[in-house]
């Protein structure tokens, strides 16, 4: 996707000069916060090559164009919501706020909203969705990137502290080892507990609910830490659905 999309050409053709693409990364892991990316790309400069979709690109390759975005982009900020916030909101919920967190924090005017997916109910703003638009849309693209980039990396720093999970590699998603490692070690204060009986089968962890609490206490919970470990540095109208 080394080019502006025709639906973002439609919006400026519509005196939406500046969008603000919006995705999000970890709504389906065991582990982890959910988080979200907001960024603005000037709108006459050409998309940069090699831009796309987060999961169809190497990790190599997300790294390398991650500091790219962000140092082109006329805004990208990140917002995430931690696992206490998802267990409160539902994934959903927590979702909208990381979104939310976002855009509060871009630091520049938007006209215009494009969100990977269908409508977020809760996001607060006025915006647009397209289903499968990170793949789509560069925007939207160029968020993805940042946000998958992002939360790898809080994935691979809490993986140095709790290593016998494996969260470098599998990033906090269900894997075989991933299952393995919660049976023997129990849960930590990073994983969903309803997302984890539900991967489990409903039995209960080596250690359980109990050990859950007992290694939770003194833990941060809010936004700000990202789940317990500092963010790692990067630099109205209806809703319509295409």
């Amino acid at each position: 996707m080394p080019r502006w999309s025709g639906i973002e050409r439609g919006l400026r053709a519509e005196g939406c000069r500046l969008i603000a693409g919006v995705d999000e990364v970890g709504r389906g892991p065991l582990a982890g916060p959910v988080v979200a990316c907001a960024v603005v790309m000037p709108p006459r400069a050409r998309a940069i090559a090699g831009v796309r979709d987060s999961k169809k690109l190497a990790p190599r390759e997300r790294e390398r164009l991650a500091p790219l975005i962000c140092s082109r982009a006329l805004g990208c900020a990140l917002g995430a919501a931690s696992v206490a916030e998802i267990e409160r909101l539902n994934i959903a919920g927590a979702t909208a706020l990381a979104m939310r967190r976002a855009l509060a924090r871009l630091g520049v005017e938007y006209d215009v909203v494009l969100v990977d997916g269908l409508p977020v109910r809760a996001l607060g703003v006025a915006h647009r969705a397209v289903v499968g638009g990170d793949a789509l849309c560069y925007s939207v693209a160029c968020a993805s990137v940042v946000a998958k980039v992002a939360r790898d990396r809080l994935m691979a720093a809490l993986a140095r502290r709790r290593p016998q999970y494996g969260w470098g590699s599998n990033a906090g998603y269900g894997t075989a080892a991933h299952l393995a490692a919660m049976r023997e070690h129990g849960l930590t204060p990073h994983h969903r507990r309803l997302f984890c009986a539900t991967a489990l089968g409903a039995a209960p962890a080596r250690g359980g609910s109990r050990r859950v609490a007992a290694a939770g206490r003194g833990q941060p919970t809010g936004s700000r830490t990202f789940g317990g470990s500092s963010a790692p540095p990067l630099p109205g109208p209806p809703v319509v659905v295409w």
